[in-house]
C-alpha cells in the first residue's frame, strides 16, 4: 500500500548549518527535530533524508565520514522514539577535486535523482507528498516532482525569503519556523481538526 513521504533536507533542516559537516562534533540537532520525526512517523508518513554533500567531491571528508554521521544522526533520533525510514545523498559536484565524484549528476538537488532512488525502495505515494528544506532548491525540487515544498526559516532559510524567493518562479505551498512547524502544517493539512 503506496505511503506518502516528507523528504527532508539534512543541513540547516535536520542539525544546524555549520558549513560542511567534516567532523561528527559538528553534527548538531536543531530543536524540536525529534518531535517532528516522531510526529511524522506517528502519522503514517515515510521520513527520508534528502541531502546534497559535496564536501566529498570537494575533498573535504570521505564518504564514509557521510555515512557516519547519517549514522549518528539516526541513533540521537532513535533514542528519542523517532525514526528515519531511509536517507539518500548525493556526493557529486561537477567542479570536485576528486575524480571518482567530479560530475554532472542527477542526484544532487534541485535534480529529482534522489527521490526517483527513494521510489524505488518504497511504495510512495507522491500525490501526498512534502518536501523540506532551508533552501530555493529544495523547493525547486518539490516544484520538479510536483509535490508541495515547504521552507523552513532555520538554517539557510531567512537568507533565502530575502534574497532569493523574490527572484525565482518556484514558490513554496508554506514557509515555517522549522522542521517541527512545518510538520505540524502537514499534519493539520492532512487531518483537519475540528
Amino acid at each position: 500500500m503506496k505511503r506518502p513521504a516528507v523528504f527532508v533536507d539534512r543541513d540547516g533542516t535536520i542539525n544546524e548549518q555549520m558549513g560542511y559537516v567534516n567532523h561528527i562534533s559538528r553534527f548538531v540537532l536543531l530543536p524540536g527535530t525529534a518531535e517532528a520525526v516522531r510526529l511524522l512517523n506517528r502519522n503514517d508518513y515515510l521520513v527520508i533524508v534528502i541531502s546534497n554533500q559535496s564536501g566529498v567531491a570537494r575533498g573535504y571528508f570521505p564518504i564514509e565520514l557521510v555515512r557516519t554521521v547519517h549514522g549518528h544522526m539516526s541513533q540521537l533520533l532513535q533514542k528519542e522514539d523517532a525514526r528515519i525510514d531511509a536517507i539518500f545523498f548525493c556526493p557529486h559536484h561537477p567542479k570536485g577535486s576528486v575524480p571518482e565524484f567530479r560530475m554532472t549528476c542527477e542526484c544532487r538537488k534541485p535534480r529529482a535523482g534522489l527521490v526517483r532512488q527513494a521510489c524505488k525502495r518504497f511504495d510512495i505515494d507522491l500525490d501526498n507528498s512534502y518536501v523540506v528544506g532551508d533552501r530555493s532548491t529544495d523547493i525547486e525540487l518539490a516544484h520538479r516532482i510536483r509535490v508541495k515544498g515547504i521552507l523552513v526559516k532555520t538554517g539557510y532559510g531567512l537568507g533565502e525569503i530575502d534574497h532569493v524567493l523574490p527572484f525565482i518562479s518556484h514558490r513554496p505551498a508554506h514557509i515555517a519556523e522549522d522542521l517541527l512547524d512545518a510538520t505540524r502544517w502537514i499534519i493539520g493539512k492532512e487531518r483537519p481538526r475540528p
